[in-house]
């Protein structure tokens, strides 16, 4: 019985739509965020230009998040989170250009 609790568990996420944009406002970004049981999760997003970034992220206290991230372009970048649960804000960068993003 507990072990097929913790597995049902391990199954459940929550996923919510994403939207940013570069520092200079001239690249905007859609995707989406899922979070899950564990603390950890996914990042997904595509921007207006044809670049696709993929990457993970973890809790590392009950509000704030830390992720890195790899795009299409073979850049990689890193990013930061606060969220309520449902929702949140965050930055980071690719390459050497920044984004800010709001999920939820």
């Amino acid at each position: 019985m507990v072990a097929a609790s913790a597995t049902l568990l391990a199954g459940c996420a929550m996923t919510l739509p994403l939207r940013g944009q570069s520092e200079s406002g001239d690249e905007t970004f859609t995707g989406k965020a899922t979070g899950y049981m564990d603390g950890g999760g996914t990042l997904e997003l595509t921007s207006n230009r044809g670049l696709n970034c993929k990457g993970d992220f973890v809790y590392v206290t009950h509000r704030n998040g830390e992720g890195t991230f790899t795009c299409t372009n073979g850049k990689s970048g890193s990013f930061t989170f606060v969220s309520t649960g449902t929702r949140g804000t965050g930055k980071g960068s690719i390459g050497a250009r920044n984004f800010t993003f709001s999920f939820g």
